[in-house]
């Protein structure tokens, strides 16, 4: 039995809110609530390790986040810190720059953004992003449309936007299923743990073992960020969700 037969027998073909696979293309595919639980029921009954995850903590949360600017923006100010200190200073950047546009943000200029707590580096990589959008380089509203290469390889054209950027953005703000971030460095400690491994695994490794979990690799990231955010907890034994662009 293929791996997609397999599934439609335990989900009666179905994926994503009940739409069956070959009704859409996969661009068009959205995760919801629903089909996050369902992916999960089905990645545990391939994976004891996922399985395991499942029964300690139950599905995943959905994790999404609106597409646009904002999203994209917020993305940049995660990388290399934590979730909590990039939240600030987004929340800053809300109070001081409305409205909260590219064309904003170009007006108000890289002095104005590192006056509101963003790094250099950030506050020039955020307006690069801005004058994409605004020139025309960048069009967030047709990738929707895009299967997943060709929208990682139009996000990680502009500058400060690499492969861990452009797949958070796919995985939240487009809620694509089968997006794998591997660089993650949450992933990375997660699967060393639950798969016991004697240090932390190559991004070459990380993609080899997310074989497995195809089409739902995006699914089986929520999960590994669910177990990484409980601690660790749990008889799985064996040691900031975030990367720079």
């Amino acid at each position: 039995m293929s791996r997609d037969q397999e599934h439609k027998v335990i989900t009666g073909g179905c994926l994503c809110g009940g739409v069956r696979r070959d009704d859409r293309s996969a661009a068009a595919v959205r995760l919801t609530g629903k089909s996050v639980r369902e992916a999960s029921e089905y990645l545990a009954g391939r994976d004891r390790d996922l399985a395991r995850i499942l029964d300690l903590h139950g599905p995943p949360p959905l994790w999404a986040r609106p597409p646009g600017f904002t999203a994209l923006v917020r993305i940049i100010l995660e990388q290399q810190v934590s979730l909590g200190s990039a939240r600030a200073t987004l929340r800053r950047l809300q109070d001081g720059v409305r409205p909260f546009t590219p064309e904003r943000f170009l007006e108000l200029g890289a002095a104005r953004l590192r006056a509101m707590g963003v790094t250099r580096q950030k506050a020039g990589y955020c307006l690069g992003l801005a004058g994409a959008i605004r020139e025309g380089g960048l069009d967030l509203g047709g990738m929707a449309r895009m299967e997943d290469t060709k929208a990682s390889e139009a996000l990680t054209r502009v500058k400060g936007i690499g492969p861990w950027t452009a797949g958070i953005y796919l995985l939240t703000a487009l809620r694509r299923p089968d997006v794998w971030p591997s660089g993650d460095l949450a992933l990375v400690r997660t699967v060393r743990r639950i798969k016991r491994l004697r240090g932390e695994p190559s991004t070459d490794r990380m993609n080899e073992i997310a074989e497995s979990w195809r089409p739902y690799r995006a699914v089986a990231a929520r999960m590994l960020w669910q177990h990484y955010l409980a601690g660790f907890r749990g008889p799985i034994s064996r040691a900031g969700m975030g990367r720079v662009r």
